[in-house]
């Protein structure tokens, strides 16, 4: 009988079908180019089997096609029925929840469905992550949520499973456990070089144990070897610009924009364009480089495009930031409203700390940081609610910051950077705290 790469039994007597489903799902969980096509080459080798068609369908609503996606997942839950075992079947629906927007479905599913099938690793891999289904549920302690899931189905992995322990030590980084996550990725980096998943993930466990100088040189000596349809290539780059941006170089942030990360260049998924292109604009502006002419309206552009409909929180976060930093004033107060009628219903799982992002945004652009600070400020335990990763997260707290600086408020300033410093050293953070008027 022929399995999967993790050992389960896979419904195809082709082997080459076989073959090709296991190197698809090794490229898809690297994030590697090359998964897709061999998922069709599954496909192709034995049309009658499900679980590439699923897994295809996931690409494809990963690259924001939802027709194929629905295409592809119609065939999937229409084959699995005729030739596919409880696992498979199970392992499809929970895909099918997912892609039809029932997320709280969805991750009830995929967590019975561990219980039951800790090795199948796709289905496990769905609420893990920055934006995975624990990430994206509206809860505050999803970083938590994540590693005690990997502990539960630790024992059922070796430790030479470069995927799990991807996925573990990103989750122990994003939680705290920064030194014994960063050797776990280093661990897995060494037995995959050409994962972007694990590089990436090895670069959020450097930026949280503030080690910017080992993820310039990781950035810098592995992107160039990892193609630019690799769907995590712009995004990879935008953390070597917050480095750049951290030491005090805006230059070198820029360029590494222009180069890789704004939305002519990047071919990454739709949600990491716009955060990182708005995310870093932001930035640029909160630290007093300013953003270069033009490129506001460029990624206001395309996010307009890309998401046209306010509701989801993580989006709506940094939408709210390039619509006040192009004076889209008046969209950004009617995305708020429509904000806080969904979270007012129940509909926003992140809740009111969405809104108030939005309408702290738009003080925040207008100068007023007095306002902008009492706006944010009841929030701020409430931000991880939005979902991403911590360094994703951190431009709201910096925009805090900011305007506790700029309004005066030197006491809180100095309090909030402390607690920073305290997590991890950053230069940016200690030349902020070295302006701060010192008490008497």
């Amino acid at each position: 009988m022929n399995t999967d790469r993790h050992g389960m039994p896979i419904s195809t007597d082709i082997d080459h079908a076989a073959d090709r489903y296991r190197e698809g799902m090794a490229l898809t969980f690297a994030a590697w180019p090359g998964g897709a096509e061999a998922l069709d080459a599954a496909i192709e080798a034995d049309p009658e089997f499900a679980l590439p068609c699923a897994a295809r369908a996931r690409h494809y609503a990963m690259a924001s096609e939802p027709g194929k996606a629905r295409e592809f997942m119609e065939k999937a839950i229409r084959l699995v029925a005729q030739r596919g075992d409880e696992r498979e079947r199970s392992h499809v629906d929970t895909l099918a929840l997912l892609m039809a927007g029932r997320t709280k479905e969805s991750l009830a599913k995929a967590l019975a469905h561990a219980e039951q099938w800790p090795r199948d690793a796709l289905i496990l891999s769905l609420p893990l992550g920055a934006f995975g289904l624990f990430a994206f549920s509206g809860m505050r302690d999803h970083d938590q949520a994540r590693v005690d899931l990997c502990e539960k189905h630790a024992s059922h992995f070796g430790d030479d499973d470069w995927w799990f322990l991807t996925a573990y030590g990103w989750a122990l980084a994003e939680d705290g456990s920064v030194s014994r996550g960063r050797a776990m990725l280093e661990k897995a980096f060494e037995l995959r070089r050409q994962s972007a998943n694990t590089v990436h993930a090895l670069t959020h466990a450097m930026f949280e144990g503030g080690a910017g100088g080992d993820a310039e040189k990781l950035i810098t000596g592995w992107l160039p070897d990892y193609d630019r349809s690799g769907i995590l290539h712009g995004h990879i780059a935008w953390h070597a610009a917050l480095v750049a941006l951290e030491r005090g170089d805006p230059n070198e942030a820029f360029q590494t924009y222009l180069d890789h990360v704004h939305p002519s260049v990047s071919q990454g998924m739709p949600i990491n364009i716009v955060s990182d292109a708005a995310s870093l604009l932001w930035r640029m502006d909160a630290y007093g480089h300013g953003a270069p002419e033009g490129r506001w309206q460029e990624i206001a552009e395309y996010a307009r495009t890309a998401f046209p409909r306010p509701g989801h929180a993580f989006v709506d976060a940094h939408m709210a930031m390039i619509e006040a930093a192009t004076g889209a004033h008046a969209d950004l107060s009617e995305r708020v409203a429509v904000l806080e009628t969904m979270a007012a219903s129940g509909a926003l799982g992140a809740g009111d700390v969405v809104p108030a992002i939005g309408r702290a945004s738009l003080a925040f652009a207008e100068g007023d940081y007095a306002r902008c600070v009492s706006i944010l400020e009841p929030f701020a335990a409430d931000v991880a609610r939005i979902g991403g990763s911590g360094a994703q997260r951190e431009v709201i707290e910096d925009t805090l910051l900011v305007a506790l600086m700029r309004s005066g408020e030197a006491a809180k300033a100095k309090a909030l950077l402390d607690e920073r410093l305290h997590r991890r050293p950053s230069p940016r953070d200690a030349r902020w705290k070295s302006q701060l008027p010192q008490a008497d």
